[in-house]
């Protein structure tokens, strides 16, 4: 293990506004938060300390590929989360006083991380994840009443936790997306390989993001996606899928010895079209063949499905040979249910 490297586990912040057609906020805006112009996400971003490399757009919401991870933008929701060294919670204020002058009023906030590889070379507050939550809830306003803040730990590795923090207005959840969020460790050496840049693509980070995608088997996680993708030199990757109102996005640092992939996916169980959510993870897992493995899934106002869980645990143990050795399950006021299981393969 390196004495230090490029911290991978990401920070990730999670903004959920009213409707605008909601009587508290009751305007005529459904392009809502998009409508922020890009001058002024860009200063958010710099007090962050990361900058936007690539960008694309739907109808329903635009997805930036971010220096250090992803940022996404919806009418009534904002997705944050940026890895390295970011100072991630300086971004809540303003944003919530963007959103503002739009005629926007904050609903919830999530705020969620893994357990760092380097905690010692994180800035405060983020040494320390009760600081974090103070710093979060002196942020906050006084009508997200509804708080709660979790860290969960898997009994066979406890260097592994994930952390939550969530704060509504509601004590019922308005968020009708799953959220899947997948930490892997101890990359496969060889399909680390393919996050490294090859000599002569050096100067053209477009066709290396590309060659990337295809040679990794990234493109077949969700074919039905576009893919906006970013090759870092010399090594590293990046990229955010587009499938109508769902996004995924992927990061990885392929460095041997602190090698880390996070994916992650907003998806709904019972629409049809965007796929079995356990052979979609399947597939993501299957590019990087990790030997550690954590997935975080929210519930937010669809039920908790336990059915969906176990099914997780036997797709991944039949195709991939990992084994579940920890399910832990916390409810969060206004926020739903967060389910976090821990894998490793069999013959560990």
């Amino acid at each position: 293990m390196a004495v230090s490297g490029f911290e991978g586990f990401e920070k990730r912040l999670e903004l959920r506004f009213f409707d605008h057609d909601d009587s508290i906020t009751n305007n005529n805006n459904p392009m809502g938060l998009r409508l922020i112009d890009f001058e002024s996400l860009d200063q958010v971003l710099n007090e962050v300390q990361c900058t936007v490399v690539s960008a694309v757009a739907n109808r329903s919401f635009d997805a930036y590929v971010l220096s250090e991870s992803s940022l996404f933008v919806y009418p009534t929701k904002i997705i944050i989360k940026t890895c390295g060294t970011t100072q991630l919670l300086k971004s809540i204020r303003p944003l919530i006083h963007l959103a503002r002058n739009l005629g926007l009023t904050l609903r919830a906030c999530r705020y969620s991380r893994g357990s760092f590889i380097f905690p010692k070379s994180q800035p405060f507050p983020y040494t320390s994840f009760d600081d974090e939550v103070t710093i979060v809830e002196e942020t906050l306003p006084k009508s997200l009443r509804y708080r709660k803040s979790s860290v969960m730990t898997p009994s066979n590795n406890p260097s592994r936790a994930w952390h939550v923090f969530t704060a509504s207005a509601d004590v019922e959840s308005d968020e009708q997306v799953v959220v899947v969020e997948v930490c892997m460790t101890e990359l496969d050496r060889v399909n680390a390989r393919s996050f490294f840049r090859r000599k002569g693509d050096e100067k053209n980070s477009d066709s290396a993001g590309k060659e990337m995608t295809r040679l990794s088997g990234i493109d077949m996680i969700n074919a039905n996606a576009f893919i906006c993708d970013f090759a870092f030199d010399p090594c590293g990757y990046s990229m955010n899928g587009v499938d109508g109102d769902r996004y995924s996005t992927i990061h990885v640092t392929p460095e041997d010895g602190f090698s880390y992939a996070s994916f992650e996916c907003g998806l709904s169980l019972y629409e049809d079209g965007h796929g079995d959510i356990a052979e979609v993870l399947s597939r993501a897992v299957n590019v990087f063949r990790p030997g550690s493995v954590s997935i975080a899934t929210t519930y937010g106002g669809e039920d908790y499905n336990h059915e969906v869980t176990k099914r997780v645990e036997r797709v991944l143990a039949k195709k991939l040979g990992l084994k579940c050795r920890s399910r832990l399950m916390d409810e969060f006021p206004g926020s739903g249910t967060v389910v976090f299981q821990s894998f490793t393969p069999r013959r560990k």
